[in-house]
């Protein structure tokens, strides 16, 4: 009885480490959610970027960004291909959004994490209203390769929709959201690769390998359109390292891990 209660023991252990965490699932329980920008000084760094003059540095994002006045953004569209992260550990999530830049009060956003973890990977797809933690998506699944649309559009400051579409195998979900108590100022649009947080800090950032928005559009109160072309630049730096390098272009904007 002893041998097979240690057994049993051993066993239950060895297939608990061997499950990658998949922070998301559990968004209460584990806290998650994105933050607004975190921006750095670009001191020591602004020498590796100076191919684009607009670029900035935070701990925390990495991609496009427009900044208007407020009531500018009601919708923001991006299309990217599902990669493959790799070592080190750690998370790393693609998002679209309005908000969490200049208005940093809220923000309307939906996106899909990656987790690698000893080898094994992993996917969660989600929705948020910031300062709101993030909830999960059911009904949805991805792999590497597939191509997903990510839409969020505000209905007004205090309601939206967001909405995933996993173009590959044809599933789609969609949330309505309503937070008066968190008033968008719909000042800010983006297309981001973020190291999101848990627990109150920021997970360990994994090696996502290259998010390339296509189709990207953010959508003006006044019908007008405007693609991440043009837009503030976004690169993630911790501890004194670049992490991602961001490259716009006329339809789309391409974050990649260095």
């Amino acid at each position: 009885m002893i041998f097979a209660y240690l057994f049993t023991t051993i066993l239950l252990t060895t297939t608990a480490l061997a499950v990658p965490r998949r922070i998301s699932s559990r968004p209460r329980a584990d806290n998650r959610r994105s933050a607004p920008v975190r921006r750095i000084e670009n001191v020591g760094l602004s020498e590796l970027a100076s191919n684009i003059s607009h670029v900035q540095y935070s701990t925390n994002w990495a991609g496009a960004v427009w900044n208007s006045p407020a009531n500018t953004y009601t919708k923001v569209v991006g299309t990217f291909t599902v990669p493959t992260p790799s070592a080190p550990d750690g998370s790393a999530s693609a998002w679209v959004g309005i908000d969490g830049d200049t208005c940093n009060s809220a923000i309307l956003q939906t996106g899909v994490d990656f987790y690698y973890q000893g080898g094994a990977i992993s996917y969660d797809s989600w929705y948020e209203w910031f300062p709101d933690y993030a909830h999960n998506f059911d009904g949805i699944s991805f792999n590497a390769g597939d191509v997903v649309r990510l839409t969020v559009a505000a209905i007004s400051t205090t309601s939206g929709t967001a909405i995933i579409e996993n173009l590959t195998n044809g599933q789609t979900v969609s949330k309505d959201l309503s937070y008066p108590q968190y008033p968008l100022c719909e000042q800010d649009a983006e297309w981001i690769v973020e190291d999101f947080d848990s627990n109150g800090s920021q997970v360990p950032f994994t090696n996502f390998g290259t998010v390339t928005f296509t189709d990207a559009v953010a959508t003006k109160s006044d019908g007008s359109s405007v693609s991440p072309n043009g837009a503030n630049v976004l690169d993630i730096a911790q501890n004194g390292t670049i992490l991602t390098t961001v490259t716009e272009t006329a339809g789309g904007v391409t974050i990649q891990y260095i």
